[in-house]
């Protein structure tokens, strides 16, 4: 939940920083807050935005978008299940044609309930959609891939975001649940890549500066001792250099909160077009 208001005249997620927000030590690019540090630790699901709400992997996925795209304000934008309030939806529905949904309606509700499986939208009647740690709930990937480039307009886009805690795709060990009780039916990996390009998307893994450089030294392990949900190792391993492009050189990272690096990945998906 947000901990104070929106500002009531935020700018457009395009628009440059100014020199407040460039030289700050923390900064939200999404309600472009600026202080000396985010609230709690630093990881994907912490580092709390104290305007906004907003964790780290909600600013990564944020950043991607903005980074990738030319200004798209009006674009008709589908995002599923955002973790934000009411304030971060009325900015997303000043600046675009926005709709959210959920599934399950246990953490977030929206104002549609979509399966990704099968999306109440018309073919080609999307410009962009942001799902953020759903589709390892869905239990048929392939179907829910079909529908995402279905209903996308030719160079559409989708930005997907999964916890990305292994190497290869596998489904869990053992019964997985999230924190709102949503089970898990898949552990996603690095061949989530090569599965997107099967289904028709131009593919690019994104992530840090820091994550990429890692994995063309060739180095196995971590620097820093790791977080134990995240096998590293295998990571390492199955992280294909030429497939990821970097987003967020160390400064820009650590000004948004996106450490460590083998935390913070986003796949972009173009339909052809």
């Amino acid at each position: 939940m947000p901990l104070a208001s929106w500002p009531s005249n935020a700018p457009s997620p395009w628009d440059t920083p100014g020199s407040e927000e460039a030289g700050a030590t923390a900064r939200c690019n999404i309600c472009r807050w600026t202080g000396a540090a985010f609230v709690g630790h630093l990881h994907s699901e912490s580092a709390l935005c104290p305007r906004c709400g907003s964790i780290a992997r909600d600013r990564f996925l944020f950043h991607c978008f903005v980074k990738r795209t030319r200004p798209m304000l009006g674009a008709r934008l589908l995002e599923t299940s955002p973790r934000l309030g009411d304030d971060y939806r009325s900015a997303m529905a000043s600046w675009f044609s926005y709709v959210c949904s959920d599934f399950d309606e246990r953490a977030h509700r929206g104002v549609m309930r979509i399966d990704l499986q099968d999306i109440a939208f018309a073919d080609a009647s999307l410009d962009v959609v942001l799902t953020p740690h759903v589709l390892e709930h869905v239990p048929e990937t392939d179907r829910a891939l079909r529908e995402l480039l279905r209903v996308l307009v030719p160079g559409g886009r989708v930005y997907l975001q999964v916890p990305l805690l292994q190497g290869r795709t596998a489904p869990p060990v053992e019964p997985e649940f999230h924190g709102d009780h949503t089970p898990v039916f898949w552990r996603f990996g690095f061949d989530l890549t090569e599965r997107l390009r099967r289904h028709g998307f131009l593919t690019t893994l994104l992530g840090t500066d820091r994550f990429l450089e890692h994995v063309r030294s060739g180095a196995d392990s971590w620097p820093e001792a790791t977080s134990p949900e995240f096998d590293v190792r295998s990571m390492s391993r199955d992280a294909i250099a030429a497939d990821l492009t970097s987003v967020a050189a160390e400064g820009a990272a650590r000004q948004l909160g996106l450490l460590p690096a083998y935390m913070f990945f986003t796949w972009e998906c173009v339909k052809p077009g």
